[in-house]
């Protein structure tokens, strides 16, 4: 606008209509087009959503896909029940809003007061000076938090009903209030309302185009792009570290990376990567690749690349994954180096599989084929797995499975990373739902995010086993799971574990990983570093971020491992390699990628790395190099 915005017209009530010059006017009238435009794409986008839901696509989201409807009658059945506490909540809340006024009345007067309520530190949706400087935004941000602390507090405050309902309702809840924020929305949200100016509406035209493209992406479901797709090739900007596919079968490629020092250690080092994503989380960059900073640290270093399922793939099991994963690979090293015995490493669910591979070994008599094993943010025993939790019942796993039949027998990447993403939906949903379809802008190029959305699918043999027997019912907690007919205890392992939890993970929460620690029969050292389920893992020593901790006792729970635990700076992976280096023999000539047993099949990173999610369906082998 001009500067007439900030004039007085003489009657203390700043500039009139009238008073707004041409550009002005063309301004507005051209703001006023381009929303007509975005309403009448918007009407067409709506109109063609619903019609492919009337259609009954099968790949369609349920009405209530958490089958949640039950446990929301049974809470606010309690909650009605005692009027005594909902007339208290309610009068706290009317209270709320009268400070709420009057605060906000005296800073318009004098420009300075205290809030009547503070968002939770960390909380970046209110970034925005405005939410802070601006006592009009300040009043909304301030309405909208006492709204959500009043039903959260109404959902945590109930008794009479069982706790696993009680954090449905609670998360569920949570995220509904999220959602309602005063920030995804255009007219409430300042940066916004800025940008639809400055931009006279084209933002908002832009955001529908995008909107639009994203939801055909998704084949009317919503695939938000969370980063430019384009930005990276996986081969040539990110999982570059020199070596060689060496072994392959079904489900496996098996890369062996070249030794970047004379000398090697003579314990070779297996990594067993989640097959739930794609492995180059841990070979992202030079700057932040664990691969290759183990190379040079001296260690011969194996990894496995999972298939990226098809259909015809939708029978293998678990077992499957062991033995043609995990032991095909063991295998395949000693021939490759001679080495009968390895270590490993096991990350998220590639974890969960390692601990049942021990203890699979312990029970068969060749225990001495793993010589150490290392968990990076794994769950062995699942009783605190967190609010993924929560949505693993009969009802859900219908869901999951009707929803892998109707795709061929396999689960689509987009379902796991819409589930991973809605337990930290205001970082991973809503920040970019207001920066692609509110402020029209195209998410930037950035590693981490390209990798989280190279999604992988999963058989459905092998994800509803997952589901039911670790999830579900914690049966190898418990000793009461068994695989090809051997049946599986964690208290008989005694190989030696390095076993890392990260302080802020959501989807392997400390306190779960240290409960299975607590399971096996042998050395364990627990460690826990700063920051979440994939930062506090990748942190490159040289990026000198986060923290961790250490302490050598194993007392009987969390609480007191962290009462007796020293912080260190920076990141643990000097902790871990000087533990690995105790196991790992003495130094031997290098060994270079066939060498030994095994032929050079191709460079990494190998086919099944590059075959993305969103290829036709059935295919699992990428496109041959041109």
């Amino acid at each position: 606008m001009s500067k007439t915005d900030s004039t007085d017209n003489g009657n203390g009530q700043g500039p009139s209509w009238t008073d707004l010059t041409e550009k002005d006017m063309e301004t507005l009238d051209q703001v006023s087009r381009n929303l007509m435009q975005a309403s009448l794409k918007s009407q067409k986008l709506m109109s063609d959503v619903m019609a492919k839901a009337l259609e009954g696509d099968p790949v369609m989201p349920q009405a209530d896909p958490f089958h949640s409807a039950p446990e929301f009658g049974e809470v606010w059945t309690e909650i009605v029940s005692h009027p005594e506490l909902v007339m208290q909540a309610q009068a706290d809340l009317m209270k709320g809003y009268l400070d709420l006024w009057t605060n906000t009345t005296k800073r318009v007067v004098t420009g300075d007061t205290d809030p009547t309520i503070k968002p939770e530190p960390g909380d970046k949706r209110w970034r925005s000076k405005d939410w802070s400087e601006n006592p009009v935004f300040d009043a909304i941000k301030q309405s909208y938090l006492l709204n959500q602390h009043f039903l959260m507090g109404l959902v945590q405050g109930v008794d009479g009903v069982d706790e696993r309902t009680k954090r449905k309702v609670e998360f569920l809840t949570k995220q509904m209030t999220d959602a309602l924020a005063p920030t995804n929305f255009a007219l409430t949200n300042p940066d916004v309302l800025r940008e639809t100016m400055q931009s006279r509406g084209e933002n908002l035209t832009r955001g529908l185009k995008y909107l639009m493209a994203d939801l055909e992406k998704g084949k009317g479901r919503l695939a938000l792009t969370q980063t430019d797709m384009e930005g990276f090739k996986v081969g040539e900007d990110i999982a570059t570290t020199a070596g060689k596919v060496v072994f392959q079968n079904d489900i496996i490629e098996l890369i062996q990376y070249e030794p970047t020092t004379d000398t090697v250690k003579q314990r070779p080092l297996l990594i067993a990567p989640p097959w739930i994503n794609k492995y180059y989380i841990l070979d992202l960059r030079e700057k932040n690749s664990m691969v290759r900073w183990l190379t040079k640290q001296g260690f011969t270093v194996f990894l496995i690349s999972w298939v990226n399922p098809g259909p015809e793939l939708k029978d293998k099991t678990f077992e499957d994954y062991m033995h043609e994963g995990l032991f095909a690979a063991i295998d395949a090293i000693e021939q490759a180096t001679g080495e009968t015995s390895v270590n490993t490493v096991g990350y998220c669910v590639g974890g969960t599989m390692l601990a049942s591979a021990l203890a699979y070994l312990e029970a068969t008599g060749k225990p001495e084929r793993i010589a150490s094993a290392t968990f990076f943010a794994a769950q062995t025993d699942f009783e605190l797995a967190g609010d993924l939790l929560l949505f693993i019942d009969d009802e859900w796993m219908k869901e999951i499975e009707r929803l892998m039949d109707a795709q061929g027998g396999v689960l689509d990447g987009r379902t796991m990373a819409d589930t991973f993403n809605l337990l930290r939906s205001n970082d991973l949903v809503w920040s970019f739902t207001i920066n692609n379809y509110l402020l029209g802008r195209q998410p930037q190029a950035f590693d981490l995010l390209f990798w989280n959305a190279d999604q992988t699918r999963m058989p459905k043999a092998l994800h509803l086993w997952y589901l039911d027997n670790m999830y579900k019912n914690n049966r190898l907690s418990k000793g009461e799971l068994s695989m090809d007919n051997v049946k599986l205890d964690l208290g008989a392992v005694k190989t030696p574990i390095y076993m890392q939890a990260s302080r802020d993970d959501h989807i392997a929460p400390y306190p779960s990983v240290y409960k299975g620690a607590k399971r096996f029969g042998g050395p364990v050292r627990f460690m826990m570093a700063g920051s979440g389920h994939i930062a506090g893992v990748i942190n490159h020593p040289d990026a000198n971020k986060y923290q961790h901790w250490t302490n050598d006792a194993l007392p009987d729970t969390v609480d007191e491992w962290i009462g007796g635990a020293e912080e260190h700076p920076g990141s643990w992976w000097l902790d871990w390699r000087s533990w690995l280096y105790e196991r790992s023999g003495d130094d031997v000539p290098a060994r270079v990628p066939g060498d030994g047993q095994l032929d050079v099949i191709r460079p990494a990173p190998g086919e099944n790395v590059l075959v993305r999610s969103d290829a036709p369906a059935g295919k699992t082998k990428a496109e041959p190099a041109e």
